[in-house]
């Protein structure tokens, strides 16, 4: 058992004699039926420190369940990649990403990406997780990004999001003024040619919603806007503001390349909350602006 780590334990009460394993553990820890079979492949539910079948019964009131999980890691080459922690415990690393990485190797960008950066992070700090993405962003958005550390956190924190209790909130500045205070954009979005990354608003695209509200309006023809997102689409955020005729400043793909301003799209990712996996506290994140669309922000001032 050395190559595992103690993650939860249950004491058994009356009400739990005749329950099977997997039964308490689904009751009590919410595990999903994949990741009970990945537990019982790999021996990692014990009582009284031996391993238990999934399917035993009969226990004895004060019995001690004890789950490990097994000890993974990821293979990314480490790098020195600046990692802005925001928030770290056993089970969760809350970043500030910076814009210009990708966030995990592709074809197109094998290395210096974000997950290159964590794990050096993780080798320095002397851990050794499985790196789980729970949000990704777009190379030239910055802001929160969650990480998971094991199966666990991934999948209640996967079905946090379907159900919309993951709050994700963004912060914009777009060309034109918008006129009213707050709106939603319903618009579905899909690929505009099969095999490219450019999305497109689409009768037959995956529904997608943006709520926004403006913050401030700027007379040199300018609206900083706080977003949030019900959906989570590739380019969503960039493709429904450019449909509607507000495309975001830097933003080369899908309207303003307005290199003088900005040299990439002024998309943020300001906030983030959760309840989180394990302790059910309620966790909310928020990042600064960083200092190039503070330095935008200045330049269309309204008294610049």
């Amino acid at each position: 058992m050395d190559n595992k780590y103690q993650k939860f334990e249950y004491i058994i009460k009356e009400m739990d004699k005749e329950l099977p394993i997997k039964e308490l553990l689904q009751r009590n820890f919410k595990f999903s039926s994949r990741l009970i079979i990945k537990l019982k492949l790999n021996d990692c539910v014990l009582r009284n420190g031996i391993p238990v079948k999934m399917n035993e019964k009969g226990h004895n009131i004060g019995d001690r369940i004890t789950v490990l999980f097994p000890e993974e890691t990821s293979s990314f080459e480490p790098e020195d990649i600046p990692i802005s922690v925001v928030y770290e415990d056993d089970d969760l690393l809350i970043i500030d990403k910076p814009a210009g990485y990708v966030v995990h190797p592709t074809k197109g960008h094998p290395s210096n990406t974000i997950a290159n950066g964590i794990m050096k992070y993780m080798l320095d700090q002397n851990q050794r997780y499985k790196i789980r993405f729970i949000n990704r962003l777009d190379m030239d958005t910055s802001g929160l990004m969650a990480i998971a550390k094991n199966s666990y956190c991934q999948e209640d924190l996967a079905r946090q999001m379907s159900k919309n209790s993951v709050i994700k909130k963004y912060v914009t500045v777009v060309k034109g003024i918008i006129a009213e205070e707050e709106g939603t954009i319903d618009l579905p979005i899909g690929r505009l040619f099969e095999g490219q990354v450019i999305r497109a608003v689409k009768p037959n695209g995956y529904p997608s919603i943006t709520h926004y509200r403006v913050l401030e309006r700027f007379q040199k023809g300018f609206t900083m806007l706080e977003l949030l997102l019900e959906t989570g689409r590739t380019h969503q955020i960039r493709v429904h503001l450019s449909h509607i005729g507000y495309p975001i400043v830097g933003d080369v793909l899908y309207g303003l390349a307005s290199e003088w301003l900005i040299e990439r799209q002024a998309l943020h990712a300001v906030y983030l909350s959760f309840q989180h996996p394990v302790t059910n506290q309620h966790m909310e994140f928020e990042a600064p602006l960083p200092k190039d669309i503070k330095l935008l922000i200045k330049k269309i001032s309204n008294d610049a």
